[in-house]
């Protein structure tokens, strides 16, 4: 095997364009695995990485290779892993301190994968971690949505979107979401029960007494979020401020927990005029929900939902892609044959 690999990153935060680098092949430790990447998917956390946005969350060294999820091959297992073999197929999410996915190689905690689901190409597969977990874990673990219950989910066509309304469904869960004419086919397709043309009217002003919203935009639909939940309702996002609650929760310290209070003075104060619960989710890896989240597919519930997939070499062109917003579904980037 090769002792270097290929990669996509950045050596500076805010660079315009990533830069090919070529770095040493990962070590591993006696409880990972040596992934070799088949594919890999642009989400918006990765930008946000780039950009410099989460530098109060994440400490990362230069040069930095980018990517938060994937699908490959293993080809070399610690001393103590038991539950995976070189030569299986997996797929999985890194932890935020060891990201680089988008890269020929990964060195990866064995609790952070799942078997690949067995009906699904490896294109296929890295479309599922970070959103399928970060959907499953807003639904199920800070929702904890029940049957009948009414939520609102944000940008129903784009990479969340898609795969939140399909979890939804299965836990019989009433889905409003937010589509243009060119998404609206495909959300009714995935199980949407109301749609709400973002383009041409408000959902706060046709939407009212919801359990939850699940915000993936931020800014203004964030705000207006608070305004169609009933008392005791969650709205949990992606996009807007960490509070002090989850800086305590994240074990950030004192000084930025205080921050994050001092910066969501404004979402707090709307917490209480309409008494409900702010949640900003950090998802973390788990090799267990990518199993039960392989089951859904492997039984037909739930299905990934790809725009397009782009070569290694076009690594750039993905990233400037998944920026203009056009695409209904993840983008893909093909690494390894």
């Amino acid at each position: 095997m090769t002792q270097t690999m290929k990669a996509m990153g950045i050596s500076q935060y805010k660079q315009e364009k990533l830069e090919e680098l070529t770095l040493p092949l990962p070590e591993i430790s006696e409880n990972e695995v040596l992934v070799e990447i088949v594919a890999a998917s642009i989400n918006p956390i990765d930008l946000k990485i780039r950009d410099g946005k989460l530098k109060l969350l994440l400490h990362y060294d230069m040069p930095l290779v980018l990517g938060n999820d994937f699908a490959g091959r293993i080809v070399k297992i610690g001393g103590k892993v038991t539950k995976f073999k070189v030569g299986d197929e997996i797929y999985g999410r890194p932890k935020k301190s060891k990201i680089g996915t988008f890269a020929e190689y990964i060195g990866i905690d064995q609790a952070d994968i799942a078997l690949k689901p067995k009906n699904l190409t490896f294109e296929e597969a890295a479309s599922i971690p970070l959103v399928g977990l970060t959907s499953y874990q807003a639904l199920h673990d800070v929702m904890q949505v029940q049957p009948g219950d009414k939520v609102l989910i944000q940008a129903g066509s784009g990479g969340i979107g898609t795969i939140a309304i399909q979890l939804a469904k299965l836990m019989g869960v009433y889905v409003a979401t937010t589509a243009s004419d060119r998404g609206k086919d495909l959300v009714t397709r995935l199980g949407a029960d109301q749609i709400v043309n973002y383009r041409k009217e408000n959902f706060a002003e046709v939407l009212s007494d919801f359990d939850d919203v699940y915000d993936t935009l931020g800014g203004q639909n964030l705000l207006d979020g608070f305004k169609i939940l009933k008392p005791g309702g969650n709205i949990v996002t992606l996009s807007g401020t960490p509070n002090a609650r989850f800086g305590k929760e994240y074990g950030v310290g004192w000084f930025k927990t205080m921050l994050f209070g001092l910066a969501s003075a404004k979402l707090t104060r709307l917490e209480k005029k309409y008494d409900v619960d702010y949640h900003f989710l950090f998802m973390k890896p788990s090799g267990s929900q990518l199993e039960i989240l392989r089951d859904y597919i492997e039984d037909g519930k739930l299905e990934p939902i790809v725009d397009r997939v782009f070569s290694f070499a076009q690594t750039q062109e993905a990233v400037e892609y998944s920026e203009s917003g056009h695409a209904k579904g993840k983008i893909i980037i093909k690494i390894n044959e």
